[in-house]
């Protein structure tokens, strides 16, 4: 695990070694155990290649060092991520006749390419971003793994392409135009994060998840070689119990190869299903006491410490807890908006950035949770999306605008779960429906709030193009394509990787999604709380109040604290002197803040969304 920067600069354009290393070095958290740098001109000498790389080291700790070159001088790597499959891979690349210096994955993923060229990324199993020069092409390969776990963000300018796993070294670079993308406003507003491949700076995008792209003389082309197969695969295996042997075999591999560790891991433990059936499995190929970590809070409907310390008592790990309370929070938020590179969408964000500086102390990379709920159908919206083309069947769209929107809007604020159903049935529209469910301001409300149009066609329609009947694969690839990549898995590289630590995330297999993606939809959300089939395969190994407890979800009481020790703040934030009071309605913002702050109703989600998109303003110097 590790950063990578780089960049290709035209005549004219040629930066000196301190430029690459300054910018580098910005990533000094991603990296802590090492770096290196490296600068090349193209056979015509028209162009300049930059590669540099902080490293974490876990893989080959004393071999693994970056750039790699490979041994006949062709190929230069940086490389952020693993390759779960490595072992297996280069066994059939020494069957082949390739010979190795090294035990890095690093080396494997060189030799893939050369056996295998572009094809070389369909047979990793594993989370990467890579940049790869081949000196005999002349050519420049930027990969991405398939669901996006691991982020690469570019900027192409006149004459200079640049490259990196965070944002904070592309505007620091000399003469980086830091344009804030208003058309980027409008969709923050409508999801709480910014869809792929934009943006809050119109200089930057992001290789989206699943592709590659590939420079050569000039000109930058990209290619999408993934697609998430739960639209795509039609569900072909005919009993619950098959289903459920098939699952426990693939998820049992996912997870014992992603123990593949030179360095000390653990794992993070929640107390929810997701983590506990992680942890379980770790134990069946642990020989130690596996490492946990948790996070809870002082108040106690929003903390499962108690849960997870059933499963660490359960499986007898070595057990570690933090607890946050306002200021400590109030700390470290500027930090995650920083490391993130954009507001932070989710109040989570920061605890699991803060959980994961202190398990920093004895381990290097944990095992998470992430993504089962996406891939296994855990939302209440998955159930909800089975039915609610049925609901529009039965309910005149006029007598849903005119009877049940209105009910719904003026719901109280303890009833925002019921709200968020209510609204989400009626909407025929899919675009709009995946933001409902995320609980972001309506099309109307955010002109409302911006007080002008706005373009609510999404960047990329991709995740919305599932041709599928079922809507609940509908949803489930949007979750695949968009909400994980720009949202979860985001949140999972960067506040990790702000406490120097790696992620892996046995659901995010693509195996295992193969698997799953063959199941029927009954067996996804047939049972109550979702997740049917993990939740069976799970029956025999986890406590029962685990297995059968409903989805909570990870929360953080910023919605009380609004209320409490942070009301001033709020206020101060969104005030009239604020960045934020400069591009959307005072008065708007006026009514959001008075109506959370009396109890009115609960607008959590959105003055969230909105505080830290002032903090981000700030933090980044936008020009707006």
């Amino acid at each position: 695990m590790c950063g990578i920067f780089g960049w290709v600069l035209g005549a004219g354009k040629h930066q000196e070694r301190k430029t690459l290393i300054g910018l580098t070095d910005l990533m000094f958290h991603r990296g802590p155990d090492g770096s290196g740098y490296w600068l090349h001109k193209t056979a015509d000498e028209r162009f300049q290649i930059g590669l540099g790389h902080r490293r974490l080291s876990i893989i080959d700790i004393g071999g693994g060092a970056q750039p790699m070159s490979s041994e006949d001088g062709r190929f230069t790597l940086i490389f952020n991520g693993e390759i779960y499959n490595y072992l297996e891979l280069r066994q059939e690349l020494a069957s082949l006749g390739h010979r190795f210096r090294t035990d890095s994955d690093s080396e494997v993923l060189i030799e893939a390419y050369r056996a295998w060229q572009l094809d070389a990324v369909r047979k990793f199993r594993g989370m990467f971003a890579f940049a790869l020069w081949d000196e005999a092409s002349q050519r420049l390969i930027l990969a991405r793994d398939a669901f996006g776990k691991k982020p690469l963000f570019l900027s192409e300018m006149k004459g200079v392409l640049l490259f990196a796993s965070e944002i904070a070294p592309l505007v620091q670079f000399p003469g980086f135009d830091r344009t804030f993308d208003s058309e980027a406003l409008g969709h923050y507003l409508l999801n709480r994060y910014v869809p792929g491949p934009s943006t809050f700076f119109h200089g930057v995008k992001k290789l989206q998840p699943g592709h590659y792209a590939v420079w050569e003389s000039g000109t930058l082309k990209t290619t999408r070689y993934f697609t998430p197969p739960v639209a795509t695969t039609v569900p072909a295996v005919k009993t619950f119990g098959d289903a459920v042997r098939l699952f426990d075999e693939t998820f049992d591999e996912a997870v014992r190869i992603r123990m593949r560790s030179d360095a000390p891991f653990g794992a993070f433990l929640s107390g929810g299903i997701d983590s506990s059936a992680v942890v379980a499995t770790m134990v069946k190929h642990s020989a130690e006491p596996v490492r946990t970590f948790s996070v809870g809070f002082q108040e106690a409907e929003y903390s499962e410490l108690d849960h997870a310390r059933a499963i660490a008592r359960r499986f007898g790990t070595n057990h570690n807890e933090i607890f946050v309370e306002p200021d400590s929070f109030m700390e470290h938020w500027s930090t995650a908006v920083l490391r993130r590179g954009a507001p932070v969408s989710e109040a989570s964000d920061v605890p699991i950035f803060m959980l994961s500086e202190m398990a920093s102390s004895s381990v290097k990379m944990v095992l998470t949770g992430e993504g089962a709920d996406e891939l296994m159908g855990g939302y209440p919206k998955h159930r909800a999306e089975r039915w609610i083309g049925l609901y529009q069947f039965l309910m005149p769209h006029l007598l849903h605008e005119r009877l049940i929107y209105p009910l719904a809007r003026s719901l109280p604020y303890g009833m925002r779960r019921l709200k968020i159903l209510a609204l989400a049935a009626g909407e025929r529209d899919l675009v709009n429906r995946m933001r409902v469910w995320f609980g972001g301001l309506s099309v109307g409300e955010s002109e409302a709030m911006l007080g002008r149009l706005l373009s609510a066609t999404p960047p990329d329609l991709f995740p919305y193009s599932s041709d599928t009947e079922s809507g609940l694969r509908r949803t489930m690839f949007f979750d695949q394509t968009s909400w994980l990549p720009d949202n979860l898995l985001e949140r999972g590289d960067r506040m990790m990787m702000a406490g120097s630590i790696e992620g892996r995330m046995p659901f995010m297999d693509t195996a295992l999604a193969n698997v799953v993606a063959r199941f029927p939809d009954e067996f996804l959300t047939g049972g109550r709380g979702g997740k049917t089939v993990l939740r069976a395969a799970m029956d025999k190994i986890l406590p029962p109040e685990i297995v059968r407890r409903k989805k909570v979800g990870f929360r953080v009481p910023v919605g009380n604290w609004f209320r409490g020790p942070y009301r001033e703040f709020l206020q101060g934030m969104l005030g009239e002197t604020s960045g934020i009071a400069r591009m959307l309605s005072a008065p708007k913002l006026r009514i959001l803040v008075t109506e959370h702050l009396d109890g009115r109703q609960n607008h959590e989600r959105v003055l969230w969304s909105l505080v830290n998109l002032e903090i981000f303003l700030r933090t980044f110097k936008v020009a707006i």
